[in-house]
C-alpha cells in the first residue's frame, strides 16, 4: 500500500514539530471506515514511544528504537482500518526521583552513577543513603526485592516534565493524529512516573504501591476497558523494562491462561530492550515473555496478519 505523504521514513527518529494540520487532512481524506462500525475492537498499546528513548541522542536512547518505531508505524498505516483505538503511555519524570542520582550519596557525598544498582543490603550498611525520605527510602528498597524482585536501578536524567524527550517522538505523534482523524476516534494518554518515591515502569502501577495517590495503584478501569477489546497489540520501549511490566501487569491482572490474555499481542520487531554494562537485560525479557505464551499470549511481528 501507499503510506500517506506526509510520512518521511528518513525522519523517524528526528525531533522536529509534527506536521498535525497534514496528517489530520490525510486521515480525513482516507475513506476509512469510523471506528463505531469496527465488529472487531483492537487497541494499540504504546508504551513510552518519548524522545528521550527513541532518538539516538536522547538521554536513554534504547538501542533498536529507531527501527521499532518506522515498523510500528508502518503497520499503523498498514492496518489502519482495523485498529480501533490507539493508547499511549507517557514516562513523565522530575529531576529529584527515587532512581535519579539525586536522591543518593555514598559515604563519600558522591552522587552515584547511571545504572548503579542499590540493593536493600546497600542502604543497611550505609554504602548508600537516601538524602530524601530515607526512611521511605530504606523500605522501598526492601519491598521492591520482595515484591518486585529486582534492585533498585539508578537512572539517567530521562523523559523530564517540560523537555522535549518527553514529547512522543514526532513521526509516530503524526501516526497516531492520522489514525485519530482517519478513524473518528480519540487517541487516550497515559501519564505515569511522577511519583518521587517509586518507579514506574508498568504503564498500569508504579513498582511500589503509593496509598492515596491518583496514580499509586493499579489502573482497574483502564485494564477494564482494555478486556473489552477482542485484541490487545503492545509496541513502544523498552522491552525489558517498560513494555516488559505492562504485559506482566495485564498478565497477573487477568490470570494466566485467561481469555483476556490470549488476546494480548506482542508486536516483537516493534520494542527493543536497555542496553546496560553487566546485564543482559533483553534475554530476560524475551524469557519472560516467552514464559507467558503458555498461557495464550502470542508473540508476533509487524509482518504478520492481524489476527
Amino acid at each position: 500500500m501507499a503510506f500517506p505523504t506526509f510520512y518521511r521514513p528518513e525522519r523517524v527518529g528526528q525531533l522536529y514539530a509534527p506536521d498535525t494540520v497534514s496528517a489530520v487532512q490525510a486521515g480525513r481524506d482516507s475513506g476509512v471506515s469510523s471506528a463505531k462500525e469496527d465488529a472487531r475492537r483492537v487497541v494499540l498499546l504504546l508504551v513510552d514511544a518519548q524522545v528521550d528513548f527513541i532518538h539516538v541522542d536522547g538521554t536513554l536512547p534504547v538501542p533498536g528504537a529507531v527501527d521499532d518505531t518506522k515498523r510500528t508505524i508502518e503497520w499503523i498505516f498498514r492496518n489502519l482500518g482495523g485498529i480501533t483505538t490507539i493508547a499511549a503511555s507517557l514516562d513523565s519524570h522530575m529531576p529529584m526521583q527515587i532512581f535519579s542520582p539525586t536522591w543518593w550519596v555514598n559515604i563519600n557525598g558522591e552522587h552515584p552513577a547511571p545504572y548503579t544498582v542499590i540493593r536493600s543490603a546497600d542502604v543497611h550498611l550505609g554504602t548508600w543513603r537516601a538524602l530524601y525520605q530515607p526512611e521511605w527510602s530504606a523500605e522501598y528498597t526492601e519491598k521492591l526485592e520482595a515484591q518486585a524482585r529486582k534492585a533498585l536501578m539508578i537512572w539517567p536524567y530521562h523523559t523530564l516534565l517540560g523537555t522535549p524527550g518527553h514529547a512522543i517522538t514526532p513521526a509516530l505523534y503524526e501516526a497516531i493524529a492520522f489514525h485519530a482523524a482517519a478513524r473518528q476516534t480519540q487517541p487516550t494518554f497515559l501519564s505515569k512516573g511522577s511519583i518521587p518515591e517509586t518507579e514506574h515502569y508498568s504503564m498500569l502501577e508504579p513498582e511500589v504501591k503509593v496509598p492515596g495517590h491518583a496514580i499509586g495503584g493499579l489502573n482497574v478501569p483502564f485494564l477494564n476497558m482494555l478486556a473489552s477489546y477482542q485484541l490487545i497489540y503492545v509496541a513502544g520501549q523498552a522491552k525489558s523494562h517498560c513494555v516488559l511490566e505492562t504485559v506482566r501487569s495485564m498478565v497477573r491482572y487477568f490470570q494466566h491462561g485467561s481469555d483476556v490474555v490470549r488476546k494480548i499481542r506482542i508486536l516483537m520487531d516493534c520494542t527493543s530492550s536497555v542496553a546496560h554494562p553487566e546485564i543482559n537485560f533483553d534475554d530476560i525479557a524475551n524469557e519472560t515473555l516467552e514464559r507467558y505464551t503458555e498461557h495464550g499470549l502470542k508473540l508476533v511481528t509487524s509482518a504478520d496478519v492481524m489476527d
